[in-house]
């Protein structure tokens, strides 16, 4: 009996991501996954240091302020920051709309159509609900089928302590959420779809994984690096993308 239980509740927990219409396990409510959002958000702002580069910050709230828009998530409570760090070529988000993007990152991205790229997917992260999904497979893999429908019972605070476990957040190294490469892929496809609707070239997405991938040495060719890795390839995303931009385009506000 609680075996079924157990498959009942993961059945009634499959959601459909936005845009790709992929069957996602979402174990972890929404409300329980924003508060987590929002608590690690504050926790890693104080360990890092908020850029005061009147003109970058400018950019980011800007470019930032229509990728929200185009998101049309009016629930979320979106708020992005500049850290600085010029060597930290990084950017994240939580659950709920919360995004932090280093200074370091910003040569990369050169203008307003990079920043987009950078932030389309990271919105892309919160509106998939990547965090949440995370979780959920933690949970189903710590908890078992048998255990799961009694564990899910004691919510929030065994669902707190499990997801403080799946993040590991460490905000010193920039990256308080390891997507797999699945979901770094789908990130980079709704990310287009959003930037486009925002009235920003998804076009621009190319040169920037080019720009990227130069940044970061040239893209890993490694045949055991492509299963290791948690982001997909370099050449691998860049050919991903120019197949998935005409159906951005397709989303470009009118």
């Amino acid at each position: 009996m609680k075996k079924l239980l157990a498959a009942l509740l993961v059945l009634a927990a499959c959601k459909s991501v936005p845009y790709t219409n992929r069957k996602a396990l979402l174990l972890v409510s929404a409300s329980e996954e924003a508060a987590l959002g929002e608590s690690e958000y504050k926790n890693a702002l104080s360990q890092a240091k908020v850029s005061t580069d009147a003109a970058a910050n400018a950019q980011l709230q800007r470019v930032g302020a229509r990728l929200a828009k185009a998101a049309d998530k009016p629930d979320y409570k979106w708020e992005f920051t500049l850290l600085d760090d010029p060597k930290m070529i990084n950017a994240w988000c939580l659950p709920g709309g919360k995004v932090a993007v280093y200074t370091g990152i910003l040569p990369v991205t050169k203008d307003d159509d990079g920043l987009a790229v950078v932030l389309g997917h990271e919105i892309a992260h919160a509106l998939a609900r990547h965090g949440s999904e995370r979780m959920s497979q933690g949970l189903l893999a710590q908890l078992g089928g048998a255990a799961l429908s009694t564990a899910m019972a004691s919510k929030p605070a065994a669902t707190q302590q499990l997801a403080q476990q799946a993040y590991g957040v460490g905000a010193n190294v920039g990256v308080l959420l390891p997507f797999s490469r699945g979901q770094e892929s789908e990130a980079d496809r709704i990310g287009l779809i959003i930037m486009s609707k925002a009235g920003y070239d998804p076009e621009a997405s190319v040169g920037f994984w080019e720009r990227m991938s130069q940044a970061a040495g040239g893209s890993n060719t490694s045949p055991l690096d492509k299963y290791l890795r948690t982001h997909p390839p370099d050449d691998q995303r860049i050919e991903d993308i120019r197949k998935w931009i005409p159906e951005a385009k397709g989303h470009a506000r009118r």
